[in-house]
């Protein structure tokens, strides 16, 4: 049994712990903030490959109780009011479980509590700051003076990972994508009915004359929105007060043939805008006895509707790969570890780049770039029912056999 060290609370984190666990080692979180991150957070998507994974840690039918079925996605022009194309949000398993839209706090409440229903621990206020390394094992050295020794240190730490510097310290800085991340939720009731032109549980995304942005309706009424500014040097609107960010993002969506406006409007907390960053790749997702999972191996941009559901596919494999090892035995566990999910990981996050640049684009030239976006999407709905396969018909078979690392990952497919 190895004694592991996650570093890190998010879902990741606990993800991971769990799968350890599963795999049949001790594990325990270390977080660097003093307290749980309940009530944090915007909203996400789990798709149907992040069910899968979910199901292997036991955990789908609870994750299934969250938020709501968003199985389908329709793309529109907000200049025109034009439809560009519908997609389905990686259809559905045999058991017809679809994607589901809920806010992280939520799932990170359920990762909480099946984390402290399985007897992992958790322990707060334990920022990382080096890691020793000997013959028999590694020590945790966090900021308060701290020490915890144990047999492996996973990196869950998400985009600005203390762990990945120690793994390698030429490890590249995350690549900005010029596009800003905000949004809310509207409670029911708050806006006249009939006025939401799209059915519960599809998403209406709207290239905008200013701005890409998206909206939903839950089965209880409620409008979940995201939208994505471009990012300006000239403008910091993290630093506006609310009423001031509400005017900001109602001129931005003005003149599109939508309700954004009203539903900006009718929002009681809008989400400080941040920004977007990726990883192109990275040298190295493991060193000796440390390995990252999640954001800090291979963050993508929001536009790929991934995030959770890669960290919790890292879970599954790094468990699978670690399963009823020895400690002589990590190196090369970890090194299948990362051969399994390096050119996964690195497709997804190109991806997510992809799905960014029209709305980056989609800033300019509108008149003209309305008739390239409906060429492109015409072109896409052609081939769509299998081109994005790869991406949600992902499969982690927990109980095949591993593979010696650098051969082809028969679990993994």
């Amino acid at each position: 049994m190895l004694n592991c060290l996650v570093i890190g609370s998010g879902i990741a984190g606990l993800a991971t712990a769990i799968s350890l666990q599963k795999a049949g080692h001790q594990a325990t979180v270390f977080e660097a903030y003093g307290a749980p991150s309940d009530g944090v957070g915007g909203f996400l998507t789990v798709a149907v490959n992040g069910f899968a994974a979910l199901e292997t840690l036991g955990l789908k039918d609870a994750a299934a109780g969250l938020g709501f079925s968003t199985p389908r996605m329709s793309m529109y022009l907000g200049s025109t009011g034009k439809h560009l194309i519908d997609f389905d949000y990686g259809g559905s398993l045999p058991d017809r479980t679809t994607a589901r839209t809920m806010t992280r706090s939520e799932l990170y409440g359920m990762f909480r509590k099946a984390a402290a229903q399985r007897g992992i621990g958790v322990e707060y206020g334990k920022r990382l700051a080096s890691v020793k390394e000997t013959s028999d094992g590694v020590t945790a050295v966090f900021a308060d003076g701290t020490t915890v020794r144990g047999d492996l240190v996973v990196g869950a730490d998400g985009l600005h990972s203390a762990v990945r510097p120690l793994i390698d310290p030429t490890s590249p800085a995350p690549r900005n994508i010029p596009l800003l991340n905000t949004g809310g939720i509207v409670e029911a009731g708050l806006l006249p009915a009939g006025l939401l032109d799209v059915e519960p549980g599809r998403m209406k995304m709207v290239f905008g004359k200013r701005c890409f942005y998206c909206y939903m309706q839950d089965p209880d009424g409620r409008i979940w929105w995201f939208a994505n500014p471009l990012q300006r040097s000239s403008e910091d609107p993290a630093a506006l007060d609310h009423a001031a960010r509400k005017a900001w993002l109602t001129h931005l969506v003005a003149g599109d043939r939508t309700p954004m406006a009203e539903i900006i409007a009718a929002t009681e907390g809008i989400i400080r805008p941040y920004t977007t960053s990726d990883f192109p790749s990275i040298p190295s997702w493991h060193r000796g006895a440390l390995v990252l999972v999640g954001d800090a191996a291979h963050a993508a941009s929001p536009s790929s509707g991934q995030g959770a559901s890669m960290a919790i596919e890292d879970a599954v494999a790094l468990g699978r790969s670690l399963r009823d090892i020895s400690t002589e035995d990590i190196p090369t566990a970890l090194s299948r570890y990362e051969n399994e999910r390096r050119s996964r990981a690195e497709l997804v996050v190109e991806w997510g780049r992809r799905n960014a640049a029209p709305k980056v684009r989609g800033q300019f030239k509108r008149v003209f770039e309305d008739f390239v976006l409906r060429a492109v999407f015409r072109s896409l709905a052609r081939k769509a029912d299998d081109n994005f396969d790869w991406v949600y018909r992902h499969h982690i078979d927990w109980d095949a056999p591993v593979v010696p690392s650098g051969s082809a990952a028969g679990g993994d497919r």
